[in-house]
């Protein structure tokens, strides 16, 4: 079984990489459908596929589902920065400012070198002042 699931993991993340969004989405759902059933995938295997998935949905403009896997991809592996970025990317694009600071922290405390999340940071901040500024 886990033989299985590390192909179909492999072919998604070829799929992800050729920008086969719909098939490479099909693969990761069936992936982390298999994970949970079986409880017997790596943590960071999994974390992936969630946040994989993610970043297909926020390219579709889904952010509520995309946030969901972004918090499934923290949740299987607390120790992954990047889905701690890309969820911070969409509190930002939201206006919520606490909550985008927040994972861009965490991304760092994670990667102190973590370069678009000390970006991210400082733009987030930036723009939190100017909103209390205008009385937001």
């Amino acid at each position: 079984m886990e033989e299985n699931n590390s192909r179909i993991l492999e072919v998604a993340h070829a799929e992800f990489k050729k920008r086969n969004f719909k098939v490479a989405e099909d693969l990761y759902t069936k992936f982390i459908s298999s994970c949970l059933l079986s409880r017997g995938c790596e943590a960071d295997h999994l974390s992936a596929a969630y946040n994989n998935r993610g970043q297909i949905k926020y390219l579709r403009v889904d952010f509520h589902e995309a946030v969901e896997d972004f918090t499934s991809a923290v949740q299987a592996d607390i120790r992954s920065e990047t889905p701690f970025y890309n969820r911070g990317l969409i509190h930002y694009r939201l206006g919520f400012f606490d909550n985008a600071k927040s994972d861009f922290q965490q991304a760092l405390k994670l990667n102190p070198d973590f370069e678009d999340a000390k970006v991210s940071l400082q733009q987030t901040l930036l723009d939190e002042q100017q909103k209390i500024n205008r009385g937001y």
